[in-house]
Parts: structure tokens; C-alpha cells; sequence
């Protein structure tokens, strides 16, 4: 896995969205799925 530095604005963004005792990690992946499932609805939203 690679490192990430993130600036200090970035974590407190990032722990305002974490839910309990929720990693980085989890919250990251949950923030790309999003992004992802968006992703798609917009590309197929022509069809």
C-alpha cells in the first residue's frame, strides 16, 4: 500500500466524516465507491 501525506485540512475533513471507530482505510474506500457508483449513473444516464 502506498503512503499518502495529507495536510492537516485534509484529516480534520476526513475525521469529520468517519463513523465511530471507522479507519482511513474504510473511509476511503467507502468515498471512492461512491464516486464510482456516481460515476456510472451519470455515464449510463443517456441510455
Amino acid at each position: 500500500m502506498p503512503a499518502v501525506d495529507l495536510d492537516e485540512e485534509t484529516i480534520e475533513r476526513l475525521d469529520a466524516l468517519r463513523v465511530e471507530d471507522e479507519s482511513y482505510d474504510e473511509l476511503v474506500t467507502e468515498l471512492i465507491n461512491i464516486y464510482e457508483t456516481s460515476e456510472y449513473t451519470l455515464f449510463h444516464a443517456g441510455d
